[in-house]
């Protein structure tokens, strides 16, 4: 499934012209993720590619967000993903309320630069995580982009009214259908 991140209105940048996404599950439990931003990638801060490591505060710079929820459920989960390869997963009982860590293995991520275009690949295996497999998911995938100056954009599938907030309930505007049996 490709798909297309928005600018927020209020903090668009002007060094990235645009963001896609892919996003598959795999009949094995996991889900690959992809991110292709286009523009001026040189202006971006990227942190140096390093050992890919659970860390926390990875949104305060470059980082490349999904959010999956069973359907009918307040539950979901966040995944953060760094271009240093770091990674965080977090669970959440509902809206912003009872976060915690989520148990998933490691994360491996690979990433490249080729002219204007940076493209960052992640696959995680989401097999202990409280989601069904044989139902599709809601999706919300999103990214902080932050450029040498210090400014910093925010894209997501779909952005609610106001502040940046890719936890809201309008930023789940996907849904992930399940995978297809091997």
């Amino acid at each position: 499934m490709r798909l297309t991140l928005q600018p927020h209105p209020d903090w668009p940048g002007d060094a990235v012209t645009g963001i896609e996404a892919e996003a598959l599950r795999t009949a094995r439990g996991e889900l690959e993720l992809c991110y292709s931003v286009t523009g001026a990638v040189d202006e971006l801060l990227m942190p140096p590619f390093t050992q890919s490591v659970r860390t926390d505060g990875l949104w305060r710079h470059t980082c490349f967000e999904a959010f999956l929820r069973a359907p009918q459920s307040d539950a979901y989960y966040e995944l953060n993903l760094a271009p240093s390869s770091q990674w965080a997963a977090y669970h959440f009982d509902s809206y912003r309320d009872g976060m915690r860590i989520a148990d998933i293995p490691a994360i491996a991520i690979a990433a490249s630069t080729n002219g204007g275009r940076y493209e960052m690949r992640a696959g995680l295996d989401l097999t202990a995580l409280d989601l069904p497999t044989e139902a599709p998911w809601r999706l919300g995938l999103s990214a902080v982009i932050e450029q040498r100056d210090g400014r910093k954009s925010f894209w997501a599938l779909a952005h609610p009214r106001g502040q940046a907030d890719f936890h809201h309930e309008d930023c789940f505007a996907r849904q992930l259908p399940a995978a297809e049996p091997l």
